[in-house]
C-alpha cells in the first residue's frame, strides 16, 4: 500500500508513526485506520509506551 520497502514500515513503527501489534509468530500487524491516515498524509502524533 505504501509502495516502500517493508523495513521502512518497520522503522516508521519504531519511530512512532504507526503502532504495531506483534503476533505470536513475530509478525507485525498495523491498525487499518492508522495506515489509511498515513496514506492520506495525516501522520499521527508520536506514541509513548507502545
Amino acid at each position: 500500500m505504501f509502495r516502500v520497502d517493508p523495513k521502512t514500515v518497520t522503522r516508521w513503527a519504531k519511530a512512532g508513526k504507526l503502532s504495531a501489534i506483534r503476533t505470536l509468530g513475530g509478525h507485525r500487524r498495523y491498525r487499518e485506520s492508522e495506515v489509511r491516515a498515513l496514506l492520506q498524509g495525516q501522520i499521527p502524533t508520536q506514541r509513548q509506551g507502545d
